[in-house]
């Protein structure tokens, strides 16, 4: 049988394919799965205590705005910023001309009112006598009794406007309503000030607070005690001890963070009004087993890790609870054993059941 250049070529085509897939076949064959090459660690818990401090203030346990009771132009200020003031000593005085003159008029009020009075009785009593003698009619006596009524109710309203007036011309002058140290002062000689705007801040002398702004994920954990070791920071040879005295229910808008006030215990006198300190709270003993960051993932929502089989070298994902976060490693709490191997380097491409092969840093 004689074939044609095509058909000999169109043989030799479908050998040469052929060959191809047979050789195809037989490099798939050959080829297997590789093993992702992991760092991984075999997990311990510890034994953790750790401790938080943050910076704040010394303030006084009792601050006061002090301010006029009546408005006026300032005359006169006699303390400044940071003076320290006795209780009762002037700290301004505002013109008194105005509450000068209502004094004199409530003064003329009362005298005139008395002099009303000492003319309604000597009629009462004239008409007292006229009606013992039937010389009068009842209806002029009960009209001299009220008038008698009227004059001794119009002197006491006259003597209550004089005192009235004798304690607004007092409240031109400011003093100390305790003894303390002026922390702030908002007046000046010649400024209009009106009635109970603050003009000075006044911070008694006695307990003393160090105040902080704290974040309040600080509070999700549990503080060993209430006790704050505290130290000033421009010289932390100079400390003292302290107890959480009072927490502010509301958060801070602005800043997200929550006051708290420590009352200082016997504060060193170095431990002055504004004074920077820093405070450190020690948290309960706690086991944690700490990672680096590198080896948390996720399942679902919840945190992961990966963990390695020893006697398969498979890895497999599992959920943990993580107690808490930190610059470079992370706590897990709850959902690993210790001595389980867990891959801390490797891990984000890994799939359930891949084999792994661990290089490098095996602990």
């Amino acid at each position: 049988m004689v074939r044609t250049p095509n058909a000999a070529k169109r043989v030799a085509a479908a050998a040469l394919v052929s060959i191809a897939l047979t050789g195809c076949n037989d490099h798939a064959a050959q080829i297997a799965p590789r093993a992702a090459l992991v760092r991984t660690a075999i997990v311990q818990p510890r034994d953790r205590q750790a401790s938080l401090t943050l910076t704040g203030e010394v303030q006084a346990r009792f601050r006061a705005d002090l301010s006029f009771r009546v408005g006026g132009r300032v005359v006169a200020r006699t303390v400044d910023v940071g003076a320290h003031v006795n209780k009762g000593d002037v700290l301004a005085r505002l013109d008194p001309a105005e509450q000068a003159a209502d004094v004199d008029a409530a003064t003329a009020a009362v005298a005139s009112a008395e002099a009303q009075l000492r003319v309604a009785k000597a009629t009462f009593q004239r008409q007292s006598a006229l009606i013992a003698s039937g010389f009068t009619t009842r209806t002029v006596y009960d009209q001299a009794q009220e008038g008698l009524r009227t004059a001794d109710g119009a002197l006491q309203a006259a003597r209550a406007q004089l005192g009235t007036a004798q304690d607004a011309l007092g409240h031109t002058v400011l003093r100390a309503e305790a003894d303390g140290v002026v922390t702030a002062r908002n007046l000046e000689v010649g400024q209009v000030v009106p009635a109970a705007q603050p003009v000075f801040s006044l911070a008694q002398d006695g307990e003393r607070d160090a105040v902080f702004e704290v974040y309040e994920s600080v509070f999700l954990g549990q503080t060993d005690s209430r006790r704050v070791t505290l130290a000033l920071v421009s010289d932390p040879g100079v400390t003292a001890t302290g107890e959480v005295r009072e927490i502010s229910p509301v958060i801070d808008a602005k800043s997200s963070t929550i006051r708290v006030k420590v009352s200082i215990e016997n504060p060193p006198a170095a431990m002055t009004l504004g004074s920077a300190v820093s405070g450190t709270v020690r948290a309960k003993h706690q086991n944690e087993i700490a990672l680096p960051w590198s080896a948390l993932m996720a399942a679902g929502r919840k945190a992961a890790v990966w963990t390695v089989d020893p006697k398969t070298q498979t890895a497999s994902l599992k959920p943990v609870t993580v107690g808490a976060y930190e610059a470079g490693q992370v706590l897990i709490k709850a959902g690993l054993e210790p001595g389980e191997r867990v891959v801390i380097d490797g891990g984000k491409l890994l799939s359930a059941g891949q084999s792994v092969t661990e290089v490098g840093g095996q602990s």
